[in-house]
């Protein structure tokens, strides 16, 4: 393999690595020669690499957030930030390696490409295993590629806009780390006057124990054009702690429509620290539609920067807090420019001694004149333990504005319950419906296979809620 061929030439750049079957992973910790070698072992451009080390000293630099969910469990000395699996990315899927195959098919990655996507990518750990995009959009000049290959095969187009307006080296702690030792990801391009009629999707496994995911996702839509992304994460359930720290920007042109779908299911040891940004130019709207499980503490705001005139933002989002669960998320919307709209739904279900939290920021800017924005958030307790917290903060410069926000939180009622088992429904199923039907707006945005799993995955979560 190409991995174990370069440890044989060259031993000294793995002094900092532990060879483990046929992987190759970065001893706990970071430090400056395991963010050398990550540039080194992708023989990225001089650039990239002073980006890196730009954002490891600031990242020693920075302290822990003081605000949010605790993070005094996460000890970054004890993290593993880069995986090599010793595999060459493909794309066809029968030369994907059996392992990380049968990995894949338990998650419908294979099928799912198949037969509603337009293409797709799977990595596994900290580098892509598959990626392929359907001959019809790349003839149309869609681009869909693996960051990595990106980097390297479309040098000037990825510089101009990665981590420089839209989500810059130094935004805060986990940025500074997630530019020092990114791998993996996503680059999408769509050339004006362009509809891709089918999403693209990748999906994140994160499989190493103490492990660290930090892909990123760059997408460039330009104008008159329109694009649906989507992504799924999930990683298996360890004692250690782990850590996902990914960045998503998104550049939506004139005139042009994203459409960014994500859903989260992280185990329980996982901090997700996921950061996602997008920049909106004249007439051009960003939609964010996510959803938030599984892990054990999640810091998530979503970011939307209106900053054309006209522009529009969407923002849809659910966050699941079980026992032991901290469900920190929110959306966050700056108008910067005159004439721009955006509504915010949030929705959010506590069980179990669960914590959710509604974290926003509405801002509107000296010349954002004529602003609308509407903000709701709605929040389900399923029992006494439990808990909702929200946190709206508004910034508001100028007179021309209508902004409204709204919240309220329940309770599952006995009076609904027995009125659904007199209809013949046992208390769980009751339970379950009503849970249902609280989150049916955002499922029904949601591809068909996406909404079964994610209401799947719900209703897993509710398992053992009764009683």
């Amino acid at each position: 393999m190409q991995g174990m061929q370069k440890f044989q030439v060259d031993r000294s750049r793995y002094d900092n690595f532990t060879k483990i079957k046929n992987k190759y992973v970065s001893d706990p910790g970071l430090s400056e020669a395991v963010v050398r070698h990550i540039s080194e072992s992708k023989s990225e451009p001089e650039w990239m690499l002073k980006k890196r080390l730009q954002g490891f000293t600031l990242f020693q630099e920075k302290p822990m957030p003081s605000w949010g969910p605790s993070l005094s469990a996460l000890d970054l000395n004890k993290i593993t930030y880069y995986v090599e699996p010793g595999i060459k990315e493909a794309t066809k899927w029968e030369d994907v390696p059996e392992e990380i195959r049968k990995t894949a098919e338990r998650i419908g990655i294979p099928e799912a490409e198949r037969k509603s996507f337009g293409g797709a990518g799977f990595q596994f750990d900290s580098q892509m295993a598959y990626h392929h995009i359907k001959k019809e959009l790349s003839d149309k000049g869609v681009i869909f590629e693996n960051m990595d290959v990106a980097v390297k095969k479309y040098p000037e187009l990825v510089k101009k806009y990665f981590m420089t307006s839209c989500i810059p080296v130094n935004d805060h702690k986990f940025i500074m780390l997630h530019a020092a030792v990114w791998s993996g990801g996503t680059f999408i391009y769509v050339p004006p006057n362009t509809k891709v009629d089918i999403p693209l999707q990748a999906y994140f496994r994160m499989n190493a124990e103490r492990g660290g995911q930090f892909e990123h996702t760059l997408i460039i839509v330009d104008k008159n054009s329109q694009l649906h992304y989507i992504e799924g994460c999930s990683a298996p359930q360890f004692e250690a702690k782990a850590l996902h720290a990914g960045c998503v920007e998104i550049f939506v042109g004139e005139n042009a429509r994203v459409r960014y779908t994500s859903v989260e299911n992280w185990s329980k040891n996982t901090y997700n620290l996921n950061t996602k940004r997008a920049m909106v130019d004249k007439n051009g709207l960003m939609e964010f539609i996510n959803g938030n499980l599984g892990s054990g503490t999640t810091m998530l705001y979503p970011c939307t920067v209106l900053r054309g005139e006209g522009a529009k933002s969407d923002s849809l989002g659910i966050a699941f807090a079980g026992p032991g669960q901290n469900q920190d998320t929110g959306s966050k919307v700056i108008h910067a420019a005159p004439n721009t709209t955006s509504t915010i739904k949030a929705k959010s279900i506590s069980r179990g001694g669960g914590v959710s939290t509604y974290r926003g920021l509405v801002r509107a800017a000296k010349n954002a004149t004529n602003t609308k924005c509407s903000v709701v958030c709605d929040a389900l307790l399923i029992d006494d333990g439990s808990a909702s917290n929200t946190y709206p903060h508004m910034a508001i410069e100028n007179n021309s504005v209508d902004i409204a926000h709204e919240a309220s939180v329940g309770k599952i009622g006995d009076d609904e319950v027995f009125y659904l088992q007199s209809r013949g429904l046992t208390e769980e199923q009751a339970m379950q419906m009503v849970v249902s039907g609280f989150i049916e707006p955002i499922v029904k945005q949601l591809p068909i296979e996406y909404a079964v799993e994610l209401n799947k995955l719900i209703e897993l979560e509710m398992e053992g809620t009764v009683g």
